[in-house]
């Protein structure tokens, strides 16, 4: 995998995701573009937790209303997810994070990745259940996300919509 940042390899969750959420923040001030806060973001995620293959973004395409893949790291992935596929399209439909240990007991699975193991997705949503999109890791550890994941990556994703409101 990647390298994980020396300063944050000894912090349990909820202190990583609270130093990511400090960092965060430094990193969208005065930024209002989804599109550069989302690239900023998937890099500070992918090169920050441990044990990822993919970070990134899908973005609700309104013409469609499919997601379309947006700003990541990791290998290339899936270009267009209907809501009703995968664990993606489920978290947007459903407007709730979904933390899936087994991606591959997971109804209608899409496999971007066939090293992916596991999956967190965390829908993007501005006031009034507008969706933007979604936040997804990937993990090629089985189990590797529980629910101090879904809690961290809630917050984050809270300052992404904090970042990109005003715009929107």
């Amino acid at each position: 995998m990647h390298a994980l940042n020396d300063d944050l390899r000894s912090l349990a969750k909820p202190a990583l995701y609270e130093e990511l959420e400090l960092r965060l923040r430094g990193l969208l001030m005065g930024e209002s573009n989804l599109i550069a806060c989302a690239a900023n973001m998937s890099s500070l995620l992918y090169w920050s937790l441990p044990d990822l293959n993919w970070a990134g973004f899908y973005l609700l395409d309104e013409a469609s209303g499919d997601l379309l893949v947006g700003p990541f790291q990791g290998k290339p992935a899936c270009v267009r997810i209907p809501l009703d596929r995968g664990v993606c399209g489920a978290c947007a439909s459903q407007r709730r994070t979904l933390v899936v240990k087994d991606v591959h007991a997971f109804p209608g699975h899409i496999a971007c990745d066939s090293a992916s193991n596991s999956e967190a997705v965390v829908p993007i949503v501005l006031a009034g259940d507008r969706l933007l999109g979604v936040l997804d890791l990937d993990s090629p550890i089985v189990n590797r996300f529980d629910d101090d994941d879904a809690r961290g990556l809630e917050r984050l994703v809270a300052v992404l919509v904090a970042a990109v409101a005003a715009t929107k």
